[in-house]
């Protein structure tokens, strides 16, 4: 994965909801501490408060800001919008970027892994998790200007070891995106990594049972669990759908929406140890 350095250009960019004005400065500023040069987005208010704006507006911004002379392109954050514009970009005919973003941004995610481009699962500019959380900005920094290739955390919950490419991020954006134009399982032997914040068990059971009836596991070689933010104890509902798959699990590894979150490169190569605790780039 390509690495940024002091002086890069960086652009920050709105594919879903609005970001309050005042953290996507606060985010900027952080960026901008790095040595980084950071254009940010045009705030537009639009009749759907939940949405920064028009499907087309979002994704032409999303565009050219990927076709513009930047070395990485940041999501101010997440809430709803990529479903709503992912098929209005092209997504073959876009040059190489570093990109980050979480949460609903694992659907744009799996569009750039299919085609070829890795991306960076991990906290967003215009969020609390981000402006907030100096551990989470040094982890992002850390993968983004050092290469960081291997994290040790999380609780064993399925022995084994696998090896294969990352995919995965938010469980419910997954689930909503069966069916999809360009929706397909990942690759064989691919290790997912799971998170989600807000669903009750019975809605992580629901979310989970859908990939599942998808075959959406089927060629999966092993998993991570991130966080599980307010979502109550689902320690059985994930024992429940995923230990069945006979395949390595490790449990609480610390990505996604919690404080601290290690950011985790997707759409590329990595061997899982559950007995070690360890994710390796490879």
């Amino acid at each position: 994965m390509t690495l940024l350095v002091p002086g890069d250009r960086v652009a920050l960019v709105s594919p879903a909801g609005p970001a309050l004005p005042s953290r996507v400065a606060a985010g900027a500023e952080v960026l901008r501490s790095w040595g980084l040069q950071v254009t940010t987005p045009v705030v537009r208010p639009w009749a759907l408060p939940y949405l920064a704006g028009p499907d087309e507006v979002r994704a032409r911004e999303f565009v050219d800001a990927w076709r513009s002379d930047v070395a990485a392109v940041f999501c101010v954050r997440g809430g709803y919008g990529c479903l709503r514009m992912t098929d209005l970009v092209p997504w073959k005919s876009l040059p190489s970027r570093v990109f980050v973003g979480s949460s609903d941004v694992t659907v744009l995610h799996a569009e750039l892994n299919a085609v070829g481009q890795p991306t960076v699962f991990g906290p967003m500019p215009g969020t609390a998790d981000f402006v907030d959380d100096p551990l989470a900005q040094q982890r992002l920094r850390s993968v983004l200007f050092d290469g960081v290739s291997s994290w040790t955390a999380g609780t064993p919950v399925v022995p084994g070891q696998a090896e294969g490419v990352l995919v995965g991020g938010n469980a419910a954006l997954l689930a909503a995106s069966v069916g999809g134009p360009r929706w397909e399982r990942p690759a064989d032997g691919a290790i997912a990594l799971l998170e989600d914040v807000g669903e009750e068990a019975y809605r992580l059971d629901r979310i989970l049972t859908q990939l599942l009836r998808a075959g959406w596991f089927e060629p999966v070689s092993g998993i991570v669990l991130g966080s599980w933010t307010d979502c109550g104890d689902v320690t059985d509902v994930l024992a429940d759908r995923l230990s069945g798959l006979g395949v390595p699990i490790l449990g609480d590894f610390g990505f996604g929406h919690c404080a601290g979150s290690w950011s985790l490169p997707l759409g590329v190569a990595a061997a899982l140890d559950v007995a070690a605790r360890t994710l390796t780039l490879v």
